[in-house]
């Protein structure tokens, strides 16, 4: 008799849990995905919003190209990109991401919702997803760009949440993520809020504050363990 289980294909939706896993750690790496694709779409503001330090709410807004209705249904497609057509870009890679990968693992672990309007357009386009359900697309009345929340952040895989830290570990991971990206792109607001808490408010970098953001993440130890940054460079930051 066979005791060794047959070999059978994973329920679609089991699937991408598994894969969101390996693109989607912790809120860092949503905030993280969400900036890059902003930054891709040429936005020139971007706002960041996180509740618990992104554990119950990840919303970054921007005022980029935004998606007409296809192609907002198509981004929640995993391998859907804009960023490539022929193997030969890969060798030509000229943007943050372009692996297709990041908003369908996110919608497949948390409850997610994406609001697009391209400039221009008459009415823009709304999606909800939870937990890796089929999405459900509306017309919505929505400004320029792309507004993406990510709700409940692995809710719906135990397994995962169990390993998210502490809100104020989770914040600092966050801040960080943004730093990172906001460094070299001066001719970019940004903001990040936490509740009702401005973490980094009109955070656009002048040679001064890009010292001082650079300081501070030179500073940082390597044992994995996130650090405040000194006093003198939060108020040069103007946080």
């Amino acid at each position: 008799m066979r005791s060794v289980p047959r070999i059978h294909l994973l329920d679609a939706t089991l699937a991408n849990q598994i894969a969101a896993g390996e693109v989607i750690e912790r809120p860092a790496a949503v905030v993280k995905e969400l900036v890059e694709n902003a930054l891709d779409a040429g936005a020139k503001r971007i706002e960041i919003d996180l509740q618990e330090g992104g554990r119950r709410l990840v919303r970054v807004r921007d005022d980029g190209s935004g998606m007409g209705r296809e192609d907002a249904g198509l981004s929640l497609q995993r391998h859907a990109t804009s960023k490539l057509r022929t193997k030969d870009d890969l060798f030509a890679i000229g943007s943050y991401g372009f692996r297709g990968e990041a908003l369908p693992s996110m919608a497949a672990v948390s409850r997610f919702v994406l609001v697009s309007c391209e400039p221009g357009a008459l009415k823009g386009t709304r999606i909800e997803v939870e937990g890796g359900a089929a999405p459900r697309i509306a017309d919505a009345g929505a400004p320029p760009g792309t507004t993406v929340e990510v709700r409940d952040l692995f809710w719906n895989v135990p397994a995962r949440r169990k390993f998210l830290k502490k809100a104020q570990t989770e914040q600092s991971q966050c801040v960080d993520a943004v730093l990172r990206l906001a460094l070299p792109r001066p001719d970019v607001a940004f903001s990040v809020r936490d509740g009702d808490r401005a973490l980094a408010q009109e955070l656009t970098f002048g040679v001064v504050r890009w010292q001082a953001a650079l300081d501070w993440l030179i500073s940082q130890k390597t044992d994995g363990r996130p650090q405040k940054p000194p006093l003198q460079i939060l108020l040069r930051l103007g946080w």
